[in-house]
C-alpha cells in the first residue's frame, strides 16, 4: 500500500492541462497501490495555484520559497524525493514534458528507484507500457524497486475530472536549497496570445510544403480564428521557417488536441509520433499519396494556397452569423 506523489506543473495560478493527464494516471496508480493521490506544487506561484489543484487531488502539498524563483532540476529534485519518502509514496509521477523529463530521472536517482519514461498505460502495480520505434511498437517494462518513478505521455491519458469536494492543502518547507553550482541565467520564451502548444485544444500545423516562413502567416490567420496554437513539422523548423518551439513530433512536442490541422505536412513517422493521438486530424496536402492521409479523419487533396484561404473565408462567414 502506498501513495502516489504527482508533481504538477502550473502557470499563472492554474494547473497546466498537461498536469491533469498526470493526475488521471495518478488516480489509476492510487487504485492499484491502495493509497491516495498527492499533488505536489513547487516554486514561485505554487500557493496561488493550490486552490485549483485541490479540485483534482485529495491532498495538495505546496512548496514555495524565495530560494526557488525559477525551476532548476538541481533544486527541485531533492524536494520531490524528500516529500516522496515523507508521504509514503510508492509512485512518483510527472507529465512527460521537457520539465518532467528533466526532473524525474534525477528524483529516481536520489530515491534509488527504477524508472519508466513516457508511459501510455499501467498494466500492474509496477508494469507499464511505453512506445518505442517512434510509436510504431510498444514495450512492457516492469520496475522492481520499492519506489517507482514514471513520466506520463499526456496524449494517452484524458484530463482528470474535478472531484466532488476540494482536497486539503498543506505547505512543506523547501529545506536546504543547493543548486550544486547550477545557475539560472535567463528564459528565452516566445510571447504569444495563442494557447501553449502542449495545452491547446486546437492546433494548426504547417510543414515543408509551406515553402517559407512568410506563408505561415496564412496559417496564423486560421489559428487565430480558431483560438488555436501553432505547430510545425521538423522540416519546417529546421529550415528556419518558424521557431523551434513550434515543432511537433518525436523530437519535438507530443500533442493530443481535440482538433489538429496538418497543412502541407507529408506525415513522416517522426511527426506522426507527436500528433497521432489527436482526437480529430484534418490533413490538407496536394499529394494524395502522402502518409498523413493514413491517419487523418478528414483529408483534402488540394494545394494549401487555395484550400486555406477558402477555409478561413468560410469560418469568418460562420462566425458572422452567430
Amino acid at each position: 500500500m502506498g501513495n502516489i506523489l504527482a508533481f504538477c506543473e502550473f502557470q499563472d495560478a492554474a494547473l497546466r492541462i498537461s498536469a491533469l493527464s498526470n493526475i488521471a494516471f495518478a488516480r489509476t496508480a492510487a487504485a492499484a497501490h491502495g493509497g491516495e493521490v498527492i499533488a505536489l506544487l513547487v516554486g514561485a506561484g505554487a500557493q496561488a495555484a493550490s486552490a485549483g489543484a485541490a479540485k483534482y487531488a485529495g491532498k495538495v502539498i505546496v512548496v514555495e520559497d524565495g530560494a526557488l524563483p525559477h525551476y532548476l532540476a538541481e533544486t527541485y529534485a531533492p524536494i520531490v524525493a524528500r516529500l516522496a519518502k515523507e508521504n509514503g509514496a510508492t509512485v512518483v509521477t510527472a507529465t512527460a514534458t521537457a520539465l518532467g523529463k528533466d526532473l524525474i530521472p534525477r528524483v529516481a536517482a536520489l530515491l534509488d528507484a527504477g524508472m519508466a519514461s513516457d508511459i501510455k498505460e499501467m498494466k500492474g502495480t509496477k508494469e507499464f507500457v511505453r512506445p518505442i520505434l517512434a510509436g510504431n511498437a510498444y514495450s512492457t517494462v516492469e520496475i522492481t524497486t520499492p519506489i517507482v518513478c514514471v513520466t506520463v505521455r499526456q496524449s494517452e491519458f484524458e484530463s482528470a475530472a474535478e472531484l466532488g469536494a476540494a482536497g486539503a492543502v498543506t505547505t512543506a518547507a523547501a529545506g536546504t536549497v543547493d543548486a550544486l553550482g547550477a545557475t539560472f541565467e535567463k528564459l528565452d520564451a516566445t510571447k504569444s496570445d495563442r494557447p501553449d502548444l502542449g495545452d491547446a485544444k486546437v492546433v494548426v500545423a504547417g510543414g515543408r510544403g509551406m515553402k517559407n516562413g512568410e506563408n505561415f502567416k496564412v496559417l496564423e490567420q486560421l489559428a487565430d480564428l480558431l483560438g488555436a496554437a501553432m505547430g510545425a513539422s521538423r522540416a519546417a523548423t529546421d529550415a528556419g521557417m518558424v521557431p523551434a518551439d513550434w515543432q511537433v513530433g518525436q523530437t519535438g512536442k507530443i500533442v493530443a488536441p481535440n482538433l489538429y490541422f496538418a497543412v502541407a505536412i507529408s506525415g513522416a513517422i517522426q511527426h506522426l509520433a507527436g500528433m497521432k493521438g489527436s482526437k480529430t486530424i484534418v490533413a490538407i496536402n496536394k499529394n494524395k499519396d502522402e502518409p498523413i492521409f493514413q491517419v487523418a479523419d478528414y483529408g483534402l487533396v488540394m494545394e494549401w494556397e487555395k484550400a486555406v484561404p477558402e477555409l478561413i473565408s468560410e469560418i469568418k462567414k460562420l462566425k458572422a452569423t452567430r
